[in-house]
């Protein structure tokens, strides 16, 4: 039975855009089903699938998967061969632990930098919160860089799950122009570089949905 994946907005949907890369990036073959975040059955048609009532949520068969690291989680169980994290023991307890703090944290700068793709580059001024944790997030992909990215251009050298979870903070840094060290700047040009990663940027600029609250220059919409 072929996965689907539910998810919100590409434009603006950060949690979608972790689960469906990974499983781009990993070949996983998966349908998907694009409900926007304003519309009005949106919560009570996720809501049928999982009690949270958000997206992303994984369909396989009868099982229902929600939370985007959960469901990375899963999706490394069910296809190994993927390689969602890496093999190496320090590396992976890293990679989980990061990746973690990624799914719990960093609120100040989800909030004044929302993921919008369609937004030209276009510097905005950090407010407090948002530069500690821009600070803190250089800090982590430089050290998981140097110890464990030898083998490759991504945190642990190969594409994983580590990479889905960062992949919209990559986003927010590239289109609010944020000033980040040359080792982060390199590692974001290897994620914008996936194949993936255009496929999102395209669908996403093809969306006719506006939310206004993640359109930090409203009333103006800019779009690329």
């Amino acid at each position: 039975m072929t996965l689907r994946l539910v998810i919100g907005n590409k434009n603006y949907s950060s949690w979608s855009f972790r689960p469906w890369l990974a499983m781009k990036v990993a070949g996983i073959a998966f349908e998907e089903t694009v409900i926007s975040l304003e519309a009005p059955d949106f919560k009570a048609r996720v809501t049928a699938l999982s009690g949270a009532g958000k997206v992303p949520v994984l369909l396989d068969g009868d099982i229902r998967v929600w939370e985007s690291l959960a469901i990375l989680e899963y999706l490394a169980e069910k296809f190994p061969a993927a390689g969602l994290w890496p093999q190496p023991s320090d590396a992976r307890a890293y990679a989980r632990a990061i990746a973690c703090e990624m799914h719990a944290g960093f609120l100040p700068l989800r909030r004044h930098l929302p993921m919008n793709v369609w937004r030209p580059v276009k510097p905005r001024t950090l407010d407090d919160g948002a530069a500690a944790d821009v600070a803190r997030i250089d800090a982590i992909w430089s050290e998981c860089r140097t110890r464990f990215g030898a083998s490759g251009p991504f945190l642990c050298g190969a594409f994983g799950a580590v990479d889905a979870m960062y992949a919209p903070v990559v986003w927010r840094l590239h289109t609010y122009a944020v000033e980040v060290s040359e080792a982060a700047r390199n590692y974001m040009g290897a994620v914008m570089a996936l194949p993936a990663w255009n496929e999102w940027r395209n669908a996403a600029r093809r969306e006719p949905w506006v939310l206004a609250r993640d359109e930090v220059d409203w009333p103006d919409v800019l779009r690329e």
